[in-house]
Order: C-alpha cells, then sequence, then structure tokens
C-alpha cells in the first residue's frame, strides 16, 4: 500500500498529475482541489488510494489526508465509483461535502455530473453518521442563499461554462457578498470567469 507520493510536478492537468520520484513518473487521478493545491508548484507530496481492478491498477492523488479519507467514504457507497467519487471531490470542496451531508442536502450532491436523486440520498445516508464535520458549519445565510446559489450557477452554465467553475465563483462571490441579488452575482461571476 503506498500511502503518498513525494516528488517533482512533471505534468499537472486539471484531471491529473505525474510526479516523479527516484527515476519514476507516478501517473495519479486528482480532484480539481488537489489541482489548485499543486498550480504554480514545481513538486509536491500526494496522499494516495490505490485502486487495483481486474483490468486496471490506477493511483488517485488527494494534496490532503482529509480529502483522501473522504475519498474513501465515497467509494464505499453502492453506486460511487472512483471516478464519481473525484467528481463530487471536484464540484466541492471536502468541508462543503462534508456540510452537505452533514445537513442532508441531496440536491446540492445532485447537481454533480452523474448523480442522481436516489444516489445523492444513498450517499447522504451511509456518511452521515461517518462524516465529522471539521470546519465551520454553514451560516443560516449561505442556507437561505442555496436557492439563489443554484439558480446562478444554472445561468452561468446556460451561458455556456462548466458547472464546476460556476459553483466555485458563485460560493466565493456569496462568502464576501451574501445579501447579492442573483442578477449581481451573475454579473459578478461573469467578470471572475
Amino acid at each position: 500500500m503506498i500511502d503518498y507520493i513525494k516528488g517533482n510536478i512533471e505534468e499537472l492537468t486539471p484531471a491529473s498529475a505525474t510526479l516523479e520520484t527516484g527515476g519514476i513518473g507516478y501517473f495519479l487521478h486528482i480532484s480539481l482541489n488537489t489541482y489548485t493545491a499543486l498550480s504554480g508548484k514545481s513538486s509536491a507530496k500526494l496522499f494516495v488510494h490505490e485502486s487495483i481492478r481486474e483490468d486496471a491498477h490506477q493511483l488517485f492523488g488527494f494534496s490532503d489526508k482529509r480529502e483522501r479519507e473522504i475519498f474513501t467514504q465515497l467509494i464505499s457507497v453502492s453506486g460511487i465509483g472512483a471516478s464519481t467519487a473525484r467528481m463530487i471531490l471536484s464540484s466541492m470542496s471536502p468541508s462543503e461535502l462534508e456540510n452537505v451531508i452533514a445537513s442532508g442536502d441531496a440536491n446540492s450532491l445532485k447537481n454533480v455530473k452523474g448523480i442522481g436523486m436516489k444516489t445523492a440520498q444513498r450517499v447522504i445516508v451511509d456518511l452521515k453518521d461517518k462524516i465529522k464535520v471539521t470546519g465551520e458549519a454553514i451560516p443560516a445565510a449561505s442556507l437561505a442563499n442555496t436557492q439563489l446559489s443554484e439558480e446562478s450557477v444554472a445561468a452561468l452554465v446556460m451561458l455556456g461554462f462548466q458547472q464546476a467553475a460556476s459553483q466555485k465563483v458563485v460560493a466565493k462571490i456569496l462568502k464576501e457578498n451574501p445579501e447579492s441579488s442573483i442578477e449581481q452575482v451573475i454579473k459578478l461571476a461573469l467578470k471572475m470567469l
């Protein structure tokens, strides 16, 4: 079992990283959160999850142990494979996901590509008791902004922007300006995307 790989970043894309250590290049599948953490760096330490199947041996890399732990919990849920778990972690940060699960917000999970309502509910039911919410609790204002956030993201997606990027930008805007109207959020998002 590989716990982590530390080395030079030879190649970095939003979905993968190649780390060279000891003359060997390791290809690791990563989430957008890990990609953001690695951007601009020449070396890194990635915590690893190995997926060994009959037809493939894959390595998944994470910038911290917490994200790897949540990934492992996600793939323990029936119907969630490694690719889907990585998609979930690319759509929201580990603390956002923990809050979504703790609050039972199946609609936020359903917004992730490849996740239907039944799968979202299964994730919440299976993981609600296992997730430790270590981040700050969601303020009441951001719970009220959930609908505003969903509408803003939907509008940006209709304008041709990617959903994951739109969600991150909208979340950042609402964190800084919780009293914004949908028009203000979209205008600010258009400047940031």
